[in-house]
C-alpha cells in the first residue's frame, strides 16, 4: 500500500499523487479505506495545479474498479476469450512474433505506440528495452496523427525534438490560440491546469486573449474575442500575418533572440505576396481584422501565438507550426517573459535522448517519411495488406487504439483481421485489441509510480513530483515495464550485457531506480528521489527563464531556421490558393474535458448526461441541406460514411461540420459494456488516410471534405430510440 499521508481516521488514508489522464498533471488528494476509494479530490497544496482538477479525475477510481478490465493476459479462441498464465502468454507471444520474423524477415512484424504510452512513467523508461528486442524497423505512434510538426520544427531549429517552447501564460499580456482549444484539453503541447482561470487572469491584467478556430469552443466563449476560420487554411493566416509583421515595420530583426539565427534576414521575403487582402476570401478573416491583430499583437507588452492541434493534423501542418513559431521568433517573443519560453524539468529528457530525424527511411507503399525511425500512421494499413516483400504479417499494438484513433479505421480494421499474429499491451479487449491473438493487461495508473517524465518538458511552470503506487497489484498482475522486460528476455537472450545488466537492476529495483539515475543528471541538484518521497505535494521549482542560447542542441548553439526546406512548401500552398473550393463542406474534429481520446467512454461518470456524439453544424448549412436539430444525417467522405444525429448550433462557421474524436464502439466484439451502451461513430470512418501533410507524412484530419444527406423518421429512429431508453436503464442501474 502506497499511501503518501497520516490516517485522516481509524480507517480512512489519504494519499497523494499526480492524474494521469491528461497533459495537465493536477494533484490529487485520494482518500481511501483499504482497497476502497472513497473520493477523489484537487490537492491544494500542489505546487502546480493548486487544488484545480478536471472532471476526468474521478475516472482513476473507474478505471481501478472497472469490472471489464482484465486483470491477467487472455487468447482468443474459437470459444472466445480464454484465460491464460503470464508465462503462458509472454511464451506465446515471443514465439508468434519469432515465427513472423523467421518466415518474413524482422521487419514483417510492426508495432504501434499509442498516446497513454507518455503518461506513463515505467512505461517511457523502460519501453526502449521492448522496442530494441523486436528489432523491426516497422514502427508506427500516435505522434503522427497529432504533434509531429511540433518535433520537427523544434529538431530543426533548435537541435531536438523535444525541445519545445510553450506559452508563458502565466505572465503573458496578449495570447494569440489558433487550433486549440485548451479548456478541453487542458493545455496540449503546453502542460497548464485551470486553463480557465489563466485565460480569465490574462484578462484581469487588462491583457487580452485571441482564438482562431472555424468553432466556438470552450476557450472562445471566455476569451476577449474569437475569429472563425476555414479549416486548414490556417497557413494563409499566418503567412499574411508574417507578411504584415514586415510591411508594418513591427519586425525585430536586431533583437537578442533573432541574433542567434543567421538566416533571419531571409524571413522579410518569406511570406512575399500573401498579403492579408490575398487570403481574407478563403480563410474568411477579413484584411482589416488580420491587421488589426497584427497590430494588437506586437504592440502589446507581451504577446505569444499558440497553435495546436487545428493547424497540426491538416495538409500544412508543418508549415503551418514553422510559422507559429517564426512569428514568435521575428516579433521578439521566444524565450522573453510572457512570450514563447523553455521549460527547465528536473528529468531532463533532452540531454538524454537522441535529437531525432527525418526522412531516414520511407514507408514501403507510400514512400513517406519516417521520423525518428516510425512511419506516418496512415501508411500502416497499406503495409498490412499491399503484397511484397516486407509486407507486414505481425503486429503488437502497446496502449492504443489505432482503429478508432487513425485516419480511414475501417480499412485498418480490414488490416489487422487478416494478420497471422498480432499482439496487444491493453487492459480492455478495444475496436483495436479485439484483434489480437493474446492480450496482456498491465496494472491500472493507481497501482503504479508516477513521475511525468514527458510533460514535465512542456510545463507553464517548473515543478517535481512523484507519486507511489496508491494500491500493491496482485500476484497475477503485472506492471507494463515487467511485460517489457520479460518479452524482451525472451525475444533478445543475447543482449550486450550492459543491457542485460540495466534489466536486471530495473527488474530488482523497478523504474524508479531508473528515475533516481536520471534526476542525478538533471539540473537540480537538489532534487532527489528521497526529497520527493519527503514532498508528496511536489516541489515548486519556479517560473520559466531564459535559456537561450545554452538550451539550443545544436552545436554551433544558433538557430538554424531552415528556410529552404520550408519554402518549397509554398509551391503547394499556392496551388491550394488557386484551386480552392469555398462550397466544400469540410470536416473537423472536437474534444471534450470529459473525454480523452477513446481512453474514458467506460467510465459512466464521464459519458452519462446528454450524447456528445453529435454531428455539429451551423443552421445555414443544416437549411441548405434539409437538417432539422435532431434529426439523423448521413455523413459520406472519400473513404466511407456514418449516420449520426444533428446538432444545429452557432457554435460553428457555415460550410464546417463537426464529429468528436474518439466515439465508435459499436463493433463486434468490444468488451467494454457502457462505452458500447454510448457507442456513437468514429470520425476517422471518415478521415482520408491520402490526406496528409506532405512535409511531414503528418495524419491531415481536419478539413476532410464531406457530404451530408438528411434521413427522413423512419425504423432507424424507432430503434436509436429504444437504444437511447437501454442506455438510460444501465445508466440508472450504474448509479
Amino acid at each position: 500500500m502506497g499511501t503518501t499521508a497520516a490516517s485522516a481516521t481509524d480507517n480512512e488514508q489519504i494519499h497523494f499523487r499526480t492524474c494521469t489522464l491528461c497533459e495537465a498533471m493536477c494533484g490529487v488528494e485520494i482518500k481511501h479505506d483499504g482497497e476502497k476509494v472513497l473520493s477523489i479530490k484537487g490537492d491544494k497544496n500542489d505546487p502546480f495545479s493548486q487544488g484545480y482538477i478536471c472532471p476526468k479525475a474521478t475516472a482513476l477510481q473507474d478505471l481501478y474498479e472497472d469490472p471489464d478490465r482484465l486483470r491477467g493476459p487472455v487468447e482468443r479462441t474459437a470459444d472466445g476469450w480464454k484465460s491464460i498464465s503470464w508465462i503462458e502468454a509472454l511464451d506465446k507471444v515471443a514465439a508468434g512474433i519469432q515465427s513472423v520474423q523467421q518466415k518474413y524477415g524482422q521487419n514483417a512484424f510492426g508495432v504501434y505506440l499509442g498516446n497513454p504510452n507518455v503518461h506513463n512513467m515505467g512505461g517511457m523508461l523502460t519501453i526502449k528495452q521492448l522496442l530494441t528486442s523486436l528489432k523491426t524497423r516497422s514502427r508506427f505512434s500516435a505522434t503522427s496523427i497529432d504533434q509531429l510538426p511540433h518535433h520537427i520544427v523544434s529538431m530543426h531549429l533548435f537541435g531536438h525534438m523535444l525541445r519545445i517552447p510553450v506559452p508563458d501564460v502565466n505572465r503573458t499580456q496578449y495570447m494569440l490560440i489558433i487550433g486549440g482549444n485548451p479548456l478541453a484539453s487542458n493545455g496540449s503541447i503546453m502542460t497548464a491546469p485551470n486553463m480557465r482561470q489563466k485565460l480569465k487572469d490574462i484578462k484581469a491584467r487588462d491583457g487580452k486573449v485571441v482564438v482562431i478556430d472555424p468553432r466556438r469552443t470552450e476557450t472562445a466563449d471566455i476569451a476577449s474575442e474569437h475569429h472563425f476560420i476555414r479549416p486548414a487554411t490556417d497557413v494563409l493566416l499566418l503567412l499574411a500575418m508574417l507578411n504584415e509583421i514586415y510591411a508594418q515595420g513591427y519586425a525585430k530583426v536586431d533583437s537578442r533572440v533573432a541574433g542567434l539565427a543567421p538566416e533571419i534576414d531571409r524571413i522579410a521575403s518569406f511570406a512575399e505576396g500573401f498579403t492579408p487582402e490575398s487570403v481574407a476570401n478563403i480563410t474568411g478573416i477579413t484584411a482589416t481584422e488580420i491587421k488589426r491583430i497584427v497590430k494588437e499583437f506586437c504592440e502589446a507588452e507581451s504577446s505569444v501565438c499558440y497553435g495546436r492541434m487545428g493547424i497540426s493534423v491538416q495538409e500544412f501542418g508543418l508549415l503551418s507550426q514553422y510559422l507559429s513559431m517564426v512569428i514568435n521568433i521575428v516579433t521578439g517573443r521566444l524565450d522573453e517573459v510572457g512570450g514563447l519560453m523553455f521549460p527547465n524539468p528536473a528529468v531532463d529528457v533532452v540531454n538524454s535522448s537522441g535529437p531525432g530525424y527525418l526522412g531516414k527511411r520511407h514507408s514501403r507503399v507510400s514512400n513517406l517519411p519516417d521520423f525518428n525511425g516510425e512511419y506516418p500512421v496512415v501508411a500502416m494499413a497499406d503495409e498490412m495488406l499491399v503484397a511484397g516483400e516486407g509486407q507486414l504479417k505481425g503486429f503488437m499494438s502497446v496502449a492504443g487504439n489505432p482503429v478508432l484513433s487513425t485516419p480511414n479505421g475501417e480499412k485498418l480494421d480490414e488490416a489487422l483481421s487478416g494478420l497471422e499474429f498480432m499482439v496487444s499491451l491493453d487492459y480492455f479487449v478495444t475496436e483495436t485489441s479485439r484483434h489480437a491473438n493474446i492480450i496482456l493487461p498491465p496494472v491500472s495508473p493507481l497501482e503504479r509510480d508516477h513521475y511525468d517524465i514527458t510533460f514535465n518538458g512542456f510545463a507553464v511552470h517548473n515543478v517535481a513530483k512523484y507519486s507511489p503506487a496508491l494500491f500493491s497489484k496482485t500476484e497475477n498482475e503485472k506492471h507494463d515495464w515487467e511485460i517489457y522486460l520479460e518479452l524482451a528476455d525472451r525475444l533478445d537472450k543475447d543482449a550486450p550485457e550492459a543491457v542485460q545488466k540495466e534489466r536486471a537492476a530495473t527488474k530488482a529495483f523497478g523504474p524508479k531506480f531508473l528515475l533516481e539515475q536520471a534526476l542525478k543528471y538533471g539540473p537540480y541538484k537538489d532534487v532527489t528521489l528521497d526529497a520527493l518521497i519527503d514532498n508528496p505535494h511536489g516541489i515548486d521549482l519556479g517560473p520559466l527563464h531564459r535559456m537561450l542560447p545554452e538550451a539550443i542542441k545544436h552545436a554551433d548553439k544558433q538557430i538554424n531556421l531552415n528556410v529552404d526546406f520550408y519554402q518549397t512548401d509554398l509551391v503547394r500552398v499556392k496551388e491550394m490558393m488557386q484551386q480552392y473550393d469555398n462550397q466544400e463542406i469540410l470536416l473537423i474534429g472536437r474534444r471534450h474535458v470529459r473525454s480523452n481520446n477513446s481512453w474514458l467512454h467506460n467510465s459512466y461518470r464521464l459519458v452519462k448526461g446528454k450524447s456528445r456524439c453529435t454531428l455539429m453544424l451551423h443552421p445555414e448549412t443544416a437549411a441548405q441541406h434539409g437538417i432539422e436539430d435532431g434529426q439523423d444525417v448521413r455523413v459520406t467522405s472519400r473513404v466511407g460514411s456514418v449516420v449520426i444525429a444533428a446538432e444545429v448550433t452557432d457554435e460553428l462557421m457555415p460550410g464546417v461540420v463537426s464529429i468528436p474524436h474518439g466515439f465508435g464502439h459499436g463493433r463486434k466484439g468490444v468488451k467494454q459494456k457502457i462505452a458500447q451502451a454510448h457507442a456513437g461513430v468514429s470520425v476517422n470512418d471518415l478521415t482520408d488516410d491520402t490526406l496528409i501533410d506532405q512535409l511531414s507524412g503528418n495524419a491531415a484530419v481536419n478539413g476532410v471534405p464531406v457530404q451530408l444527406e438528411a434521413l427522413g423518421a423512419n425504423a432507424d429512429n424507432v430503434a436509436n430510440a429504444v437504444l437511447e431508453n437501454s442506455i438510460d436503464s444501465i445508466d440508472s442501474a450504474i448509479a
